[in-house]
């Protein structure tokens, strides 16, 4: 073998004693005979020596590499097969804000403003800001973004003072009414948005709407019932019928029918009913005000009972009926 890697047969040989020579081959019968007892060891045997050559010619460092490479590999495919991605990057966010805070980035104050119905504990825990949350790694995008998912916030910043206060501001959607679907009562605000599932004992004076579609529509339809102050304080519920109209249930238990178009004037028309003929305390059920210039009421049970006996034909004295 030359220093090219290039493999040579012997140009002579010896005979074993007693042997007959071997008949020389020539020409294209010597080189197919070389061919086919030497020709693939030869290539096999010269790549060999290349590779071999090539792997000496690395650095000595590279082989620490890549075994170092194969062992994190493996020790990351292990982490995500076993499901333990979430667990390793928290630990290493955890790492990370808690070199900051020895390096004097630990967030010692924060102000904050705007809040009313939220506590402040709820919008630093929305914020995503705890006791080991560092200024130099918070992302006060991502905080801001937080927030402002929050039903009860609608706008909101998040302001980095180095080396370690946080400044929030926050702006609350207000409470509006309550609102009713499916037996499911929550809060909502002027837009319809839900501010919770559920309602808060400060909350229960709020007015209240039922059905579907009248989160999106009370705040129209409130704002002519409060056009009229001698209803409003009488209305206990208002209910969208069919998404198209509403009615109001008075507190005495009288239901009133509005129509589709024109609520301000029924309404009118109502309080004035109301005021000449003390119309809203008789013995009534219902108020239909759906037909323009026509009101229809109907009676209580024991009212219709007692117009019916009223209506009897009475017997005459001294005779037959």
């Amino acid at each position: 073998m030359d220093g090219g890697g290039r493999v040579f047969g012997p140009l002579t040989g010896r005979s074993k004693p007693g042997a007959s020579p071997r008949p020389r081959a020539t020409g294209r019968g010597r080189a197919a005979a070389f061919h086919h007892s030497h020709g693939p060891f030869v290539r096999l045997r010269r790549q060999g020596t290349r590779l071999v050559l090539w792997v000496e010619a690395w650095p000595r460092w590279f082989g620490k590499a890549g075994f170092v490479l194969v062992m994190a590999t493996s020790i990351g495919f292990g982490i995500v097969r076993g499901g333990h991605g979430p667990d390793v990057i928290a630990w290493l966010d955890d790492a990370r804000h808690m070199a900051a805070n020895a390096a004097g980035f630990r967030i010692t104050a924060v102000a904050l403003t705007g809040q009313k119905h939220l506590t402040r504990d709820e919008v630093l825990a929305i914020a995503g800001v705890t006791g080991h949350t560092s200024l130099l790694f918070l992302d006060a995008a991502a905080a801001r973004t937080r927030l402002e998912e929050s039903p009860w916030i609608g706008e909101a910043t998040v302001q980095k003072l180095y080396p370690d206060k946080l400044a929030i501001d926050i702006k609350e959607r207000n409470a509006f009414a309550l609102w009713q679907k499916e037996g499911q009562v929550g809060v909502i605000a002027s837009d319809g948005t839900v501010l919770e599932p559920f309602v808060s004992p400060d909350l229960v004076a709020l007015p209240f709407v039922v059905g579907k579609g009248a989160e999106t529509r009370a705040r129209t339809f409130l704002a002519e019932l409060s056009k009229v102050p001698a209803i409003r304080e009488q209305v206990r519920a208002s209910v969208l019928v069919g998404e198209r109209r509403w009615n109001v249930l008075l507190a005495n238990g009288v239901e009133v029918k509005l129509p589709e178009t024109g609520v301000a004037r029924a309404l009118d028309h109502l309080a004035r009913l109301d005021r000449e003929k003390n119309l809203l305390a008789r013995d009534i059920t219902v108020v239909d005000l759906r037909m323009p210039g026509r009101v229809t009421v109907r009676l209580s049970d024991r009212a219709a009972e007692a117009r019916e006996e009223a209506l009897k034909p009475k017997k005459k004295k001294g005779g037959n009926a």
